[in-house]
């Protein structure tokens, strides 16, 4: 089911549940996807609350070409077959003038196509499968292409951490695959083998002690984890439990204030490859860091650090645009140059894919500060596809 976010100008009133402005003009729509309920549910939340408070932002901004911006939100539930339909609801239902996609590679991939064809332009905030923006000139992504985020993670492991003996854990789907091929290629071109990969199912899997115990007896310096924020707990305290006491390097939903808490301690020390720099000096960025704080009670993630550029991102180019005609807008997404968005400048687009640093973040004393970051042309420049 939809669900109307729409803040307005002038007088409002409340009708059905949600706020409607009195004289105002017709509203500006666009479409949100991601999964609102279920075993990410967190990450779902993050995402719309951050969208949200974007959306907030334009608004009393003024809104969008002198109209005020509505969001149609959707629950894919993370499920691909619930995406596709919420897909045809916002094309050709609500007739949105562009969607982000708040949700992971399966809902993101599976709908990519529909959107494509329908000219209606899409910016995914996290899904890392190449299938999000492969052969279309209409869908973006504001996270990491797998093997970018995933090779970043790797010249890091080896040029930052000094890692001559890593090994891998990562959930067997998209998204992990995805990452852990890009770790692997990345490692082996610096001429360092991974000792050996392990793989999980999710949901589902919550004893990690054998796979764990594996990675122990092939004595790696350093392990490379991808999962989500339950899962991610559980194996920070059960590598705990069994003595494997080697720096972590993760990603997923280790960057999460969700990860932190069911970690029980046991997250201090973990390093997050990520694209949201909790550190980042620049007033705007710590500012809209606040303003969620503030409103959530809860510190803004990676999750929602990228739905909320993904929206703007969409924002920034329907008013460069000056018009919703999709071929301008689109038009106007890939002239997308040096953006300075929450997650770091966006240089520009390639094919769809973002060009921006990578940044690294360590769990101290129960919060994310900055670690590092990679930026060598040749590890966060997106490969042909």
């Amino acid at each position: 089911m939809g669900h109307r976010l729409w803040i307005g100008f002038g007088v409002l009133v409340l009708l059905g549940g949600w706020l409607a402005p009195v004289g105002a003009q017709a509203p500006l729509r666009l479409g949100f996807f991601g999964p609102l309920t279920g075993s990410v549910a967190a990450d779902g939340a993050s995402a719309r609350q951050a969208v949200e408070l974007a959306l907030k932002e334009v608004n009393a901004a003024g809104g969008l070409l002198e109209r005020p911006v509505e969001m149609i939100v959707y629950d894919d539930r993370l499920n691909p077959q619930e995406a596709v339909a919420i897909a045809h609801k916002l094309i050709e239902k609500d007739q949105v003038v562009g969607v982000v996609s708040g949700a992971f590679s399966g809902p993101s991939r599976v709908t990519a196509p529909l959107f494509a064809r329908a000219r209606v332009p899409m910016v995914a905030g996290y899904a890392v499968h190449p299938d999000v923006t492969r052969g279309s000139d209409s869908n973006f992504r504001i996270g990491f292409l797998g093997a970018v985020e995933g090779g970043a993670a790797g010249e890091y492991a080896v040029r930052a951490l000094t890692s001559r003996r890593p090994a891998v854990l990562s959930v067997d789907n998209d998204f992990g695959r995805e990452i852990a091929a890009g770790f692997v290629a990345r490692v082996e071109t610096l001429g360092v083998p991974v000792l050996t990969q392990q793989w999980y199912t999710y949901p589902g899997e919550k004893d990690f002690r054998p796979l764990l115990t594996r990675i122990k007896a092939a004595r790696p310096d350093l392990l490379f984890a991808a999962g989500y924020h339950d899962v991610a707990a559980l194996i920070t305290l059960q590598a705990k439990e069994l003595g494997l006491a080697v720096p972590i390097l993760a990603k997923g939903g280790f960057d999460s204030p969700k990860f932190i808490e069911l970690a029980k301690g046991t997250a201090d020390g973990v390093i997050v490859v990520t694209n949201l720099d909790r550190d980042d000096p620049r007033p705007a960025v710590q500012a809209r860091l606040k303003a969620y704080q503030a409103a959530y009670r809860s510190p803004l993630d990676m999750v929602g650090a990228s739905s909320f550029d993904a929206f703007m991102v969409l924002v920034n180019a329907i008013g460069r645009a000056g018009t919703t005609n999709p071929q301008d807008v689109i038009k106007a997404l890939n002239a997308t140059k040096d953006y300075n968005g929450l997650t770091g400048k966006i240089r520009r687009f390639v094919k769809g894919e973002v060009v921006k640093p990578v940044q690294f973040q360590i769990v101290r004393d129960g919060a994310f500060h900055r670690h590092g970051v990679v930026d060598a042309p040749e590890v966060i420049t997106p490969p042909a596809q």
